[in-house]
């Protein structure tokens, strides 16, 4: 890895599998970072279903999305979360990974089931609808 001023270059020792494996690796890691620093990354969750909701409790997120008690998730150091209403979550943050680690761990409370479509979904997600069962005549 050399670095003179604005340019970053990634290298490797010699063509083993192994080291063009971990160069790529590296160098997406590193473009990452400097996307994460620059611009930020941001993830976007709608909640579907009647009666579901978020609101923030301090810094937590508290999800009402149909169980007996309402969801409390904590996000991680570095990871901002706001609500521009109580059915939109945004999750933002320098760190790709983390980023897209809390979003998932939000969806994971209450994910999008197939028949009505509730749950909480990522923005533009498309959920597999299935139909509900069917009444045939006959037996």
């Amino acid at each position: 890895m050399e670095s003179d001023g604005k340019v970053l270059l990634v290298t490797r020792p010699n063509d083993d599998r192994q080291n063009r494996a971990l160069h790529g690796l590296t160098r997406s890691l590193i473009a990452n970072m400097v996307e994460g620093v620059t611009k930020g990354y941001e993830k976007r969750l709608k909640i579907e279903g009647i009666g579901y909701s978020a609101r923030m409790d301090k810094k937590a997120v508290v999800l009402t999305v149909g169980y007996a008690n309402a969801v409390t998730v904590e996000p991680p150091e570095g990871v901002t979360v706001e609500l521009p209403d109580a059915t939109t979550i945004v999750v933002r943050g320098p760190d790709k990974q983390k980023v897209g680690q809390f979003a998932a761990e939000v969806r994971h409370v209450r994910p999008p089931e197939p028949y009505k479509g509730k749950g909480i979904r990522y923005e533009r997600e498309q959920v597999r609808r299935k139909e509900g069962k069917s009444f045939a005549s006959g037996g």
